[in-house]
């Protein structure tokens, strides 16, 4: 079987800017994937290629059995549930203008349009949106408007809208920005519990925390300065070591339950 994604020596430069250097990266289906590292390490951009809303200055990039530049991309895009920032600030946009409900927001992603299409939309999609609200621990939000959602609250309904086209590939670009505690521990369950039910979705979650990394992680690839640091099961690349050289700081890491957590030490561990 053809992995779920792969990247073969792939540069991207934007401008004269290089943000990616020389990433070799394999995914197989099922697995659950977090990149890690600094500011400008290069851990979106590497999330914008495996989306297929990017393509490679160089190298090659294979999504779910397809290649980037010999595939139409529209089609492809369909088998691929993302959540990142950029696409918030335009749907939220269109959506509270709307007076949405949470329910209406997860519709639209069987439509992959930031405005309902009610025609499109029938009871069979209803019951779907109504199930994916209720596997990310809100269902009780269905008919409250998108708009007076806590952040908290608008991250699982957005995870939720990415998986009404029930893709192959979830891509998480660091979906805790701005939520409390609480919020964050309810992200983090929800996220836990929709890789314990669905055995054959691949996910790949960028985030700065490790400590928002879920317990159900089963790999991680580390990056600095626009390279892979390392990449591989997670408890072989997850170390003091590892994180302190790829932070630039030492770094003691210490886990409980399944969960990681980092802080500032005089020496790595």
């Amino acid at each position: 079987m053809n992995p779920a994604l792969e990247l073969n020596d792939v540069t991207i430069r934007v401008v004269g800017r290089t943000l990616v250097s020389g990433a070799d990266w394999r995914v197989e289906h099922g697995q659950h994937w977090v990149i890690l590292g600094p500011n400008g390490a290069g851990k979106t951009t590497m999330l914008s290629v495996a989306a297929a809303v990017r393509h490679p200055s160089s190298g090659s990039v294979t999504v779910l059995g397809r290649r980037l530049g010999r595939v139409d991309l529209r089609e492809l895009r369909r088998e691929i549930g993302l959540v990142a920032a950029s696409q918030r600030l335009v749907d939220e946009a269109l959506l509270e203008e709307e007076q949405a409900t949470a329910l209406t927001v997860v519709l639209t992603g069987h439509t992959g349009t930031s405005v309902p299409l009610w025609d499109r939309y029938g009871e069979a999609e209803r019951e779907r949106a109504l199930g994916l609200l209720a596997d990310l621990g809100c269902k009780d939000l269905a008919d409250r408007r998108f708009q007076v959602c806590s952040q908290g609250e608008r991250a699982r309904v957005r995870v939720a809208r990415a998986l009404m086209a029930d893709p192959a590939i979830l891509l998480l670009d660091e979906p805790f920005a701005g939520l409390d505690l609480p919020a964050r521990e309810d992200l983090i369950e929800a996220l836990e519990n929709l890789a314990a039910a669905r055995n054959e979705l691949t996910t790949v979650l960028v985030t700065h925390h490790l400590e928002e990394v879920p317990a159900t992680t089963t790999h991680a690839l580390l990056m600095r300065d626009t390279r892979i640091m390392a990449a591989g099961p997670v408890g072989e690349v997850l170390t003091g070591a590892a994180l302190s050289e790829c932070f630039g700081r030492p770094l003691r890491l210490d886990s409980a339950d399944g969960r990681w957590y980092a802080r500032a030490s005089r020496s790595a561990s």
